[in-house]
């Protein structure tokens, strides 16, 4: 096959790559859900793990042979035989074949210093290691892809064996050769003087596999593509082993967008984000607001200069659409949004001022007040439409509170302290007075509100609390310091942030708290007025 004219594939290995990552770890029906998903994104190969290492990995591959996917096929990774073993008897490549995959991907050393130290054998038998694991999984008609572990170190360090490893592996019949940056360290113009000289030699196609240990996996993944790599091995959201592997939704982006290489299919590039959410929530991790394209930052807008030249023209700020990654643009409320940015937020709202109106200079005042006194709104949009609402007069509170207490009581040293909340509170003509118990202060309160408060609005159910932090403002007050609490909330269909700011850290949670209930039941009151723009 000519390697100019295939294809560029894209083979994706969050399934074993990133389930080696720090705080990573993947049931069967994590691994199952996620190689659908990337299947619906358009992923070519996914790496479902080594069949050989732990009995998870052969499960999964027993049970995605009844799961229909519409192009990705399955790849089934370990290593080459080991020394003194016969490739028919080796245990390793009878487990890659019992995997019952039409596509095995092997690794194998390049290195000198891992041939002799890490393998403990000689570099001759290394070579045969290579050439003949991968014949006989080609004998028995599997397609192999072969890994070229270290390769970039090992041509650092003695070029031609590096090369002879590639030799043997193709003449062993593997249908790729990857050149793998597994310790990360590669810099791009080392990748652009070594490429051409594995492309001399080498009669099948090149793939890149890069680790991002020198914050470069990206760069030299771009730079191998055009020096004519056809496969780009990765992981989504970058997870993997120490800093991670290439971030495939970086190099996703960056090929269709900008080098021209529509590799998804039609449309696909816009569920990027979501796909990168999904991973992001089935592995148990926080999505980076700042990840290039599809980060919640990733066209944020906080100056005011900044706002208003986007909502003239989005190229001023943004150098791709939003929309193109399944993105959208946003505006920050802060003190140095100005009046634009005011404007802008009024019309998410579904009010349509002008920058130049009363109520817009009103409100920004206001917002600039807040902040002085250490209120936070970019990250607690909830807590700003609240505002907004308030003083707009479009908004009717969904209760009120008469009183609040909390008693923590610890008895000994040894015992856990016992945490109890009591609420009184509103709602309507009637008055609730209930107390509730807790993990600490303030998931009493939490339990305490949503128990007064259930009976009246039973979609409460649906929220949880997913995250709250504290951070202290003007430290050298010691004890005495305000802080600032945020909150994430969330439902089946979005997620909230509120604030609240106190010299007494239970009243600054109250206020988050009580605001992330009101901003789910904002919408409850279809009757709300627009105001009177008089």
């Amino acid at each position: 096959m000519n390697s100019e004219s295939m294809k560029l594939e894209i083979y994706d290995t969050t399934l074993r790559d990133g389930a080696q990552a720090e705080d990573v770890s993947f049931s069967v029906d994590d691994k199952i859900r996620i190689a659908q998903k990337l299947d619906e994104l358009g992923i070519h190969f996914i790496e479902g793990g080594w069949p050989g290492a732990n009995p998870r990995d052969i499960e999964f591959f027993q049970m995605i042979k009844a799961i229909p996917l519409q192009q990705a096929k399955i790849v089934a990774f370990g290593s080459t035989r080991k020394a003194g073993n016969v490739a028919e008897n080796d245990p390793t490549l009878q487990a890659l074949l019992a995997a019952d995959t039409r596509i095995i991907t092997i690794f194998g050393k390049s290195w000198p210093l891992h041939v002799t130290e890490a393998l403990g054998t000689t570099l001759e038998n290394n070579l045969e290691l290579i050439q003949d694991s991968i014949a006989y999984l080609r004998s028995c008609g599997k397609s192999v892809f072969y890994d070229a572990e270290h390769f970039f170190d090992g041509y650092k360090a003695d070029s031609e064996y590096a090369l002879e490893t590639v030799r043997r592996a193709v003449e062993g019949g593997a249908e790729r050769i990857i050149l793998c940056d597994t310790n990360g360290g590669t810099m791009p113009w080392e990748i652009e003087a070594i490429w051409p000289k594995v492309q001399a030699i080498c009669q099948v196609p090149l793939g890149i596999h890069a680790h991002n240990d020198a914050e470069l996996a990206v760069a030299n993944t771009l730079v191998a593509v055009q020096l004519g790599a056809r496969q780009v091995q990765g992981t989504m959201n970058g997870i993997g082993e120490r800093c991670g592997n290439v971030n495939l939704c970086s190099v996703l982006a960056n090929l269709e967008l900008k080098m021209n290489h529509p590799v998804l299919g039609e449309g696909r590039l816009q569920h990027l984000r979501n796909a990168s959410l999904f991973v992001s929530e089935i592995a148990n991790l926080l999505p980076n607001k700042r990840q290039a394209y599809i980060g919640d930052a990733a066209f944020a807008h906080k100056g005011g200069v900044h706002i208003h030249a986007v909502q003239k023209n989005p190229l001023t700020y943004e150098h791709v659409p939003p929309e193109s990654v399944g993105n959208r643009q946003r505006v920050l409320v802060s003190d140095n949004t100005g009046r634009s940015g005011v404007a802008h937020k009024l019309e998410e709202y579904g009010v349509t001022l002008p920058r130049d109106h009363p109520r817009v200079q009103q409100l920004l005042a206001q917002l600039k007040d807040r902040e002085r006194d250490g209120f936070q709104f970019e990250g607690a949009e909830g807590s700003f439409e609240i505002m907004v609402r308030e003083a707009l007069g479009t908004h009717r509170p969904a209760f009120s509170l008469l009183g609040l207490r909390v008693i923590v009581e610890k008895r000994d040293a040894e015992e856990v302290p016992r945490t109890e909340a009591t609420i009184k509170v509103q709602v309507g003509d009637v008055i609730e007075h209930t107390a509730a118990v807790g993990d600490g202060p303030v998931n009493a309160i939490d339990n305490a509100l949503r128990k007064a408060l259930e009976k009246f609005y039973p979609e409460l159910r649906e929220v949880d609390l997913l995250d709250y932090k504290v951070r202290v403002l003007a430290g050298n007050h010691g004890t005495e310091s305000k802080v600032r609490v945020l909150i994430e909330s969330g439902d089946h269909k979005a997620k909230w942030g509120t604030v609240g700011v106190s010299e007494n850290i239970i009243e600054a949670s109250w206020q988050a708290l009580a605001d992330s209930i009101e901003y789910k039941l904002l919408n409850r009151d279809q009757e709300a007025k627009e105001p009177n723009d008089g």
